[in-house]
């Protein structure tokens, strides 16, 4: 790397990639495959406990949503906040799958404390150094995305932020960047995260959901970063996305993620892995 040298961060020779539990016996960074799914949003109870079903059904690992919304224009639903935080927690217990969402700012992470098992930093924030330093102090697992305009060099060192601070339980995403061609929403750099992975000591999942934007390619792209030997994917899944109140042409139904969840253990042993076998421990979804 040129410029400021990551340090923690970084793969030392022969050093095994970072092994970070999000609770309930889940393991991403195990050499086997972790899937992270739900809604962009949570929108209500229903919504809630169908998406959670859902993908618990299928054989997701974790449960994703978003109670606070980062969106381009304030006009847009900016999410349901504590409450939506309540919803998802219940639904964790519920189907003993940890929970992960999207932390904005300081202020809201003594309230997400209390329901949340992984943190998310979206690309808006992976610049806001602030907030990285004080996640550090959590000690509670981070999603760490990388910006839609962020060098790989700059993504490494917004992680080091949260190393430096004493938490090493830091998972990369990539979620895709902005190129000059806007035909998709984001350009997915597959080969990027192929380097951190070498790289790096942390593991890293692929977000093929935000990278493209269009649905009948979350499914292929999800597909090339298991080959590409990611270790893991968050992918958005709605009971109804044809409703969304966020992102709902990228969000898969029920159904394609299933069939999604029945393709992947082929590919995967293809190139001698598996799916994440998670422990049968005690219900997670919340505070622990």
């Amino acid at each position: 790397m040129s410029g400021q040298q990551a340090r923690k961060v970084m793969r030392g020779a022969g050093e095994p990639t970072v092994k970070v539990s999000l609770g309930g016996g889940v393991i991403v960074g195990d050499g086997a495959f972790t899937v992270i799914a739900g809604p962009c949003a949570l929108e209500n109870a229903d919504q809630v406990d169908k998406s959670a079903a859902a993908v618990k059904n299928a054989g997701a690992h974790a449960l994703r949503g978003g109670a606070f919304k980062p969106r381009t224009s304030p006009y847009s639903f900016q999410g349901l906040g504590e409450m939506g935080l309540k919803l998802m927690a219940e639904q964790g217990k519920k189907h003993r799958l940890p929970i992960v969402s999207e932390v904005m700012d300081v202020a809201q992470l003594e309230l997400m404390m209390d329901y949340v098992d992984v943190l998310q930093i979206g690309a808006r924030n992976m610049h806001n150094f602030s907030l990285l330093r004080e996640v550090a102090k959590t000690h509670r697992p981070v999603v760490l995305k990388r910006g839609f305009g962020a060098t790989l060099e700059e993504w490494l060192l917004a992680a080091e932020y949260i190393l430096d601070g004493g938490n090493d339980q830091v998972i990369l995403c990539e979620r895709g960047i902005r190129s000059f061609d806007n035909t998709l929403r984001n350009t997915l750099d597959l080969a990027g995260m192929a380097w951190v992975k070498e790289r790096s000591r942390l593991p890293v999942i692929v977000d093929p959901s935000h990278s493209t934007g269009v649905r009948s390619l979350v499914v292929p792209m999800a597909l090339a970063a298991a080959a590409a030997g990611a270790d893991g994917i968050m992918v958005e899944v709605h009971p109804t996305p044809e409703i969304a109140l966020c992102d709902g042409p990228q969000a898969l139904t029920p159904a394609m993620f299933g069939q999604l969840m029945k393709t992947l253990p082929a590919l995967l042993a293809a190139t001698g892995r598996e799916l994440a076998h998670p422990e049968a421990l005690a219900a997670v979804g919340g505070a622990r």
